[in-house]
């Protein structure tokens, strides 16, 4: 890979520079001033951007036992965001509710060749995956109806446990075959339980980024899902590691907000993403339109922040197999504001 100095990268980046200093500066009395500017930041810095590509594909699990704290949400706009820098991308929808399939416009119809006919029925890969109509080089794995019964036809079946990671490395090597580009990014989207399907999407993906909302009982159930890593860890996938925290539906306004993030930062210093998702109506909306926020409202504070995280992301080393722990953690200690 060429490393040396390009003039017009450093010229482009002097120019956002200078138009980052440019911006007013807000004070502690001017929220709003603050939130403008920081979206007027993150569109200058990151609009257009490249992003590096890994030295080899990351496998990232999109987990978190409690529901309702965006990790399918996250799955879909981080992906987006990585594609649209220029990365290749793949979700796999392990979830059988589909939502990932539909927020990224992929057919999921009863019938569709889906991660279902992949998991119990071992048909390749490659025969299912369908690229996402909106962002070139975005990649679903769909998830349908009849995923809701792979549970308990798992449960019989022999390398219950390892069989998306069969698929996937037979989809890997299909690609490669076919002279495509390799894949930079696979995220796994799980469902809110930890049953088999979690458990495959364990076993297949290097790391596990954890969404947890900025609200009242925000760590409640972490602990467990720790311990769930572990055991992957100790009996079938010794390379798994928690990678990254992201904080979703932050609230600036709100003391609980920011306690929580405060208490989760203390706890989990190395692994939790500075960029924070607010709660955004451009997020909630652009689903029920099959897309993502990064092409439903491009320019929103919610499509920005996850722009930027998912910069961070791809910028962060990939951390050591060493699970945090949860020891001191008081879940959901935070007191709600009166």
């Amino acid at each position: 890979m060429d490393t040396a100095p390009h003039p017009l990268g450093d010229q482009d980046e002097a120019r956002r520079a200078a138009l980052v200093d440019s911006l007013p500066r807000p004070s502690a009395d001017t929220p709003l001033l603050a939130e403008l500017q920081l979206d007027a930041r993150r569109r200058i810095e990151l609009r257009g951007r490249k992003f590096p590509r890994p030295e080899r594909t990351r496998v990232i699990t999109v987990a978190n036992q409690k529901g309702g704290v965006g990790k399918t949400t996250t799955t879909v706009n981080l992906a987006a965001a990585l594609a649209q820098a220029g990365l290749q991308v793949l979700v796999l929808d392990n979830d059988p509710q589909g939502n990932a399939s539909t927020a990224l416009g992929i057919d999921h119809r009863a019938g569709t060749p889906s991660i279902y006919e992949v998991l119990v029925d071992t048909a390749p890969m490659h025969e299912a995956v369908q690229e996402s109509p909106d962002v070139p080089g975005l990649w679903c794995l769909p998830a349908t109806i009849d995923l809701s019964g792979a549970e308990i036809e798992l449960v019989s079946m022999v390398a219950r446990e390892t069989r998306l990671r069969t698929a996937l490395d037979g989809y890997f090597e299909w690609r490669q075959r076919q002279g495509l580009e390799q894949i930079d990014y696979v995220f796994v989207d799980c469902p809110p339980s930890l049953g088999l399907l979690t458990v495959n999407a364990f076993v297949v993906a290097r790391e596990v980024l954890i969404p947890i909302q900025c609200e009242y009982y925000a760590l409640e159930g972490l602990s467990q899902l720790l311990k769930t890593i572990e055991l992957i860890q100790a009996h079938l996938n010794p390379g798994l590691a928690v990678s990254t925290i992201l904080l979703t539906m932050y609230d600036a306004r709100t003391n609980l907000a920011q306690q929580v993030a405060q208490e989760v930062r203390t706890h989990f210093p190395e692994r939790t993403l500075r960029t924070t998702v607010p709660r955004s109506v451009r997020i909630s909306e652009a689903p029920s339109y099959g897309q993502t926020v990064m092409t439903y409202d491009g320019s929103s504070s919610g499509a920005l922040a996850y722009l930027e995280a998912a910069r961070e992301l791809a910028e962060r080393a990939v951390p050591s197999t060493t699970t945090p722990t949860t020891a001191g953690v008081p879940g959901g200690s935070a007191q709600e504001d009166q």
